[in-house]
């Protein structure tokens, strides 16, 4: 029973810190509404939030929590990333050729891998979110009751990106219309635009 109460905590605790308006979520939401690449781009967010939670169940959060420089780098570059990824946004908003349901204008699979990876890993807050926040609080388990924590969050990430990726073509009779496909898009540009700017922000302020 405590492996099982040790689980779900971890399971209730990774579902809170990734069920948010954020970049990985709203390129996953695209992907799933155009159906492109999906099971490939959900296991890779499932399986890179696993690793940053078994590193932070086992340890890693001190390591990264006393490297300024690690920090400064990684948010730097994800809001360099985040910003271009938001003109992008911007840029398929204007154009009103072809954006349906089923056929819009996509990526290749390597660009889409390399685009899933860089929302992920250059997103200081991943970092905070899974190796230092969940793993911190994993110090309150031990031994098996640690690694069914670990494995509850780990879980609830899976659950929550397949759910997403491939639940966004239940909205598909609504983006049949070009102007939801613009709606996203501005919502996509402004959301990923803000994030950029609170990075740097951050960064300016020294965290």
């Amino acid at each position: 029973m405590n492996l099982l109460s040790a689980g779900l905590s971890g399971f209730a605790l990774g579902g809170s810190l990734i069920v948010a308006i954020g970049a990985q979520n709203a390129f996953i939401l695209r992907q799933g509404l155009i159906r492109a690449h999906v099971f490939v781009l959900c296991f890779i967010c499932a399986l890179s939030d696993a690793l940053l939670i078994a590193a932070g169940v086992g340890g890693l959060g001190t390591l990264v929590s006393s490297s300024p420089v690690l920090i400064a780098v990684v948010t730097l570059a994800g809001a360099a990333f985040l910003a271009t990824y938001s003109a992008m946004a911007f840029r398929r908003a204007i154009k009103p050729g072809a954006m349906v349901a089923g056929a819009p204008e996509g990526m290749p699979l390597k660009a889409a891998v390399l685009a899933c990876l860089a929302f992920t890993f250059l997103n200081p807050h991943v970092y905070l979110d899974t190796v230092l926040l969940l793993g911190s609080l994993s110090a309150a388990f031990e031994g098996p009751e640690r690694v069914a924590y670990g494995a509850g969050a780990a879980i609830a990430s899976f659950v929550w990106f397949f759910g997403l990726g491939y639940g966004a073509r239940l909205l598909a009779p609504l983006f049949a219309r070009p102007a939801a496909w613009r709606v996203l898009d501005v919502v996509i540009g402004l959301v990923m635009g803000l994030l950029a700017i609170g990075l740097l922000v951050s960064f300016l302020h020294g965290g």
